[in-house]
């Protein structure tokens, strides 16, 4: 399947959404100018469009398999893995201090969006051991800190999240796994786990499993669960390898699509593990890796529209059937205007898509690293904010452009070994990882917007604002057309936030109803923001070409809607509050 990186679309999002000039300047990243930035991408590409994109089909027929010696990973990924782990791509956002990098993670993001378009199966894999990092760096001790990160950093060792059981799905806090102490501050753990991605494989000599689990004195429900590190293979005071540790994979979920992917059923029987963090706080440790993993999910939602618009347009080109103006005999279906809507409508979403994601990775950015305390906390809001709708939206728009390919390639599409179909087979699990899209949009209303009374909100409203006036200052009426769906998409979002807040806190279930539509109008309108950004002072003319087409597109297309989004939030949830058994009767 092939794959070549939009670099110069990815380069232009990073300085114009998410200003990384501007964290250029700090500690985090010195000497990361324009130059540096280009190789970095260039280097990437090569990796995802030589090394990746040709093993992702053979990965979708062959998968991965279970033997009596474990998980043995498709075709060509241990050799791949070998050249992600040699490049350093998987320690570059992390500290210099165990052996990272300390890029930004916006940067980052855009090297992994690469990994996920040409082999999201393959990428999955680093994105569990993200999440890893994450929880270590934050609630490990400076022991475990020592002995784990610099060989998860280097890629050495990777990392998996073992968190949902039979009984339990999105409901930690049914979980049963059990954590037993034991004499030398250590726990056994007994239990069983499902849908573990890469939970075991062959790629690396070592997998650290992060546990959910419960100690025998923990309280019922979500504020007994405790999180427990367990090596597959246990080390020395050295750091050595030593036995294996008491945790297999014990069969293989048979799945859609990410067939290259193990999806593992794990059984501890007694496996040694240690804590990690304070007991019975386990879920705080868990959304670090959960935010991590849903960022990064979200970020998988651009890769497959991304390779899916490739796949389109390259196909479209190729197939002839019809006729066109001032085409002589069959036309290239890509002349046919229905076939070029549908092009631009997954332009619009992977472009606005990325935009969300980056601005996201930026916002961590400066939570973290900038000099004024209240330009971190402004930059917590909104990557709280952005986290559940660069999650939910993104990958809704992904599995979108997935169909929409799908439908371009006609009854090729349909056939079950061809790219399109695989990308829209992979594409289907991305609204589902990391919790629902659902939960997703209850997370944004009911956790998001109560902090600071939907201070984070207000303050991206503001921004889209001051841009838009910005913008009215053109002369491109395309650009101008573009601002007035946008003000109305503004204002309706406007109207939309006041009334879930108020009804978050007088009428819950009706809000919750609306939670998904919300989520959705906030994207469109977010989407569109950015898309009109990246429209506004264009020195390179064909990417200034580009910009102001999807911006122009996007803005007539997906805002044309947003009064309909708004009153699907306002009044068809009051609908579904209350005429449910109706609506849900068999």
């Amino acid at each position: 399947m092939p794959y070549d990186a939009p670099i110069d679309q990815m380069r232009l999002t990073l300085e114009r959404v998410g200003r990384l000039h501007e964290i250029n300047g700090g500690a985090q990243a010195p000497d990361l100018d324009k130059e540096t930035v280009t190789a970095i991408l260039e280097e990437a590409n090569r990796l995802a469009r030589d090394i990746l994109a040709p093993l992702n089909s053979v990965a979708h027929r062959e998968g991965a398999r279970l033997t009596g010696e474990g998980v043995i990973a498709p075709p060509g990924f241990r050799n791949a893995y070998g050249a992600f782990r040699d490049g350093g791509w998987m320690g570059l956002a992390f500290p210099h201090e165990y052996g990272g990098q300390d890029l930004p993670k916006a940067l980052a993001l855009a090297v992994m969006e690469m990994i996920h378009a040409s082999n999201m199966a393959f990428g999955l894999c680093p994105l569990l051991t993200f999440g890893a990092i994450e929880a270590i760096l934050a609630y490990g001790t400076e022991d475990q800190k020592s002995a784990y990160l610099p060989k998860l950093i280097s890629g050495k060792w990777t990392g998996a999240m073992n968190l949902t059981e039979p009984q339990a799905g999105s409901d930690v806090g049914a979980l049963r796994t059990k954590a037993t102490p034991n004499e030398d501050g250590s726990y056994s753990l007994h239990g069983q786990k499902i849908y573990i991605t890469w939970g075991d494989h062959d790629l690396a000599e070592n997998i650290i499993q992060l546990v959910l689990a419960r100690l025998p004195d923990a309280p019922e429900g979500s504020r007994g669960v405790s999180l427990f590190l367990a090596p597959k293979f246990l080390i020395d005071r050295n750091g050595a390898l030593g036995e294996r540790n008491d945790f297999r994979c014990i069969g293989l979920e048979k799945k859609m699509g990410i067939h290259g992917s193990p999806t593992c059923v794990m059984e501890y029987s007694g496996a040694k593990a240690w804590l990690i963090g304070e007991k019975n706080r386990g879920l705080a440790a868990m959304f670090t890796m959960m935010n991590s993993a849903r960022l990064n999910v979200g970020l998988e939602g651009v890769a497959i529209a991304e390779a899916a618009r490739q796949s389109a347009i390259l196909y479209a080109g190729e197939r002839r059937q019809g006729s066109a103006t001032n085409i002589e005999g069959p036309a290239p279906i890509i002349s046919h205007p229905d076939i070029r809507r549908s092009i631009g409508r997954m332009t619009g979403y992977v472009r606005a898509a990325r935009a969300i994601c980056y601005a996201c990775g930026a916002a961590a950015d400066r939570a973290r690293h900038a000099e004024d305390a209240a330009e971190r906390e402004t930059s917590r809001l909104r990557e709280d904010l952005l986290t559940p709708i660069a999650k939910a939206w993104s990958t809704d728009r992904g599995v979108e452009a997935a169909d929409i390919n799908v439908q371009i390639h006609g009854g090729m599409g349909f056939m079950h070994d061809t790219p399109a179909a695989q990308l829209y087979l992979d594409a289907r699990i991305m609204p589902i990882y990391e919790g629902t899209n659902g939960i997703q949009a209850i997370d944004l209303v009911g956790r998001k917007l109560a902090q600071s009374n939907g201070q984070g909100m207000w303050d991206m409203l503001q921004e889209i604002r001051g841009n838009l006036s910005k913008a009215r200052q053109s002369n491109n009426p395309y650009l101008l057309a573009a601002c007035e769906n946008l003000e109305a998409g503004t204002e309706a979002l406007e109207e939309a936030t006041g009334w879930m807040i108020q009804h978050m806190r007088t009428d819950r279930d009706t809000a919750l109803a609306g939670a998904s539509p919300y989520l959705r109008l906030a994207g469109d309108v977010i989407g569109g923001h950015y898309l009109t950004v990246l429209a506004m002072e264009q020195q390179d003319e064909s990417l200034s070409t580009a910009a102001l087409a999807t911006a122009a597109f996007y803005c007539e297309d997906t805002l044309a809607g947003v009064r309909g989004r708004a009153l699907a939030v306002t009044r068809s949830s009051r609908v579904v509050s209350e005429m449910s058994e109706g609506l849900c009767s068999r």
